[in-house]
């Protein structure tokens, strides 16, 4: 399994655990909470979907909503099928949860691992948090090293890109010291005594993927009928 499908897996099993969903309502969720995964299809989705059926950790119910039941007779298409957690399901997205290793760590990976912390617990948290600011800190010392080195050969432009990266991940540090400061003293973010993921989306940049308030949510497709 690629690392990217893997994400998709881990996001699709926590939103889940909310409640069921429809292939539509996922992506949306996906879309518009995990900014991570704005640009990807439902091509991408429903073979994770399957997947995850596959493996007994979803199950597929008919939709029940008044809309579904009239989709059949009126448009000539299936209802819409509504994706379940299982038992099984919710344990093996627990036991994602609890993982705290160097993947968790990774850009991409913290994005939807930080959407989550709302259903972690506070040692876990910590030890995500605390090991993202120490693979930042150790690639910021690399481009500083980088930047004394090349400084002289690089013209204004690449110059300043290469700050503007530093900076990106300076500022990443800093919020990281911010929030582990708050776990330490016992304080939760708002939102996260709700169960629910927190409302997540990203910057782009050198980290990658940092996550910061206000970004314009992506759009997608309300095109989404059974598989």
């Amino acid at each position: 399994m690629s690392r990217r499908s893997g994400i998709l897996e881990f996001a699709v099993l926590g939103l889940l655990r909310e409640s069921p969903m429809h292939g539509y309502e996922l992506r949306k969720r996906l879309n518009t909470s995990l900014g991570v995964f704005r640009a990807f299809s439902y091509g991408t989705l429903y073979p994770c979907l399957k997947t995850l059926v596959a493996n007994g950790w979803l199950i597929e119910e008919p939709g029940n909503t008044p809309e579904d039941a009239l989709a059949a007779p009126l448009t000539g298409r299936r209802a819409k099928i509504v994706y379940r957690l299982t038992a099984e399901g919710k344990d093996h997205f627990e036991e994602l949860l609890s993982q705290t290793g160097p993947d968790a760590y990774e850009d991409e990976t913290f994005a939807a691992r930080f959407a989550f912390f709302g259903q972690t617990s506070r040692d876990v948290r910590m030890r995500v948090l605390e090991g993202r600011r120490s693979r930042l800190e150790e690639r910021l010392e690399k481009m500083r090293a980088s930047l004394v080195r090349t400084r002289e050969r690089l013209d204004d432009y690449t110059l300043e890109l290469q700050r503007h990266g530093m900076e990106s991940v300076e500022r990443e540090v800093r919020w990281l010291n911010e929030l582990i400061e708050s776990e330490r003293a016992g304080r939760d973010l708002k939102g996260s005594d709700s169960g629910g993921p927190a409302q997540q989306n990203t910057t782009s940049g050198s980290t990658g993927v940092l996550p910061r308030p206000g970004d314009t949510p992506g759009t997608d497709s309300p095109d989404d009928t059974a598989t």
